[in-house]
């Protein structure tokens, strides 16, 4: 009797907890109600196929320009392409760079280390159901900064952008995800109404712009990571 008693006590209460202005439980929680105050926060986009300025980046964009529209004037946003560097994969493993070859990962540091940074959206091709060659050798630079865990607690979202509209998205998102976990962050999908994986995108002879549910996965997911680490920054 004692024990059903402390039960309803312990249910009434947890009843009447208000999380954000909605109930936490018997309710849904809307990450974007009532935003807390506080200093800037940075989104960071990275586009990793090795066609600059092509549909990767194309959604890229739009997942910014939603992740700016939660906060405009407390969220900063930054689109890097990797197209046009030299990221080799094999200083990853240890090994030297060949004679004359170039490495522009360790220019990229300072921006993925920067403490405004709370968000992080990794943009790949689908490659045969895969990340880009380009994708795989970021993500294996970017080993070293588990050594200290500098993106602990970032929030990450993926795109994948693929040949058909079942080409291979959510396989590939997945594959990042499991990197992304490596680094200790806090994955998002792509929010409600889609709610899923993360952005999946149709390049349809190198145009995404007719793509409709694409692109209301690549707005709800810069929504999301925006939301998130807003919420993670201001408290």
């Amino acid at each position: 009797m004692q024990d059903d008693l402390s039960r309803r006590r312990f249910l009434e209460t947890a009843g009447a907890v208000v999380v954000g202005g909605t109930a936490a439980i018997g309710g849904s929680m809307t990450l974007g109600a009532n935003p807390p105050s506080g200093p800037a926060i940075k989104i960071l986009a990275i586009s990793t196929s090795p066609r600059k300025g092509k549909t990767t980046a194309a959604g890229l964009k739009i997942c910014l320009e939603a992740a700016k529209a939660v906060d405009p004037e407390r969220i900063e946003t930054e689109l890097i392409e990797l197209a046009d560097l030299s990221i080799p994969g094999g200083p990853s493993a240890g090994l030297p760079l060949a004679p004359g070859e170039k490495d522009d990962f360790p220019a990229l540091l300072p921006k993925l280390t920067d403490p405004k940074v709370a968000g992080i959206l990794i943009g790949t091709p689908v490659y045969f159901g895969n990340m880009s060659y380009l994708c795989a050798a970021f993500l294996d630079r970017c080993m070293v900064l588990r050594k200290s865990f500098a993106w602990s607690n970032k929030v990450g979202g993926v795109l994948a952008v693929g040949g058909a509209r079942n080409g291979g998205q959510e396989q590939t998102l997945r594959a990042v995800h499991t990197a992304l976990f490596g680094q200790e962050m806090v994955l998002v999908g792509d929010g409600r109404p889609t709610a899923h994986c993360g952005a999946t995108l149709w390049n349809n002879k190198d145009d995404i712009s007719q793509d409709e549910m694409g692109i209301a996965t690549a707005k709800n997911l810069g929504r999301r990571v925006a939301e998130v680490a807003r919420r993670m920054a201001g408290t």
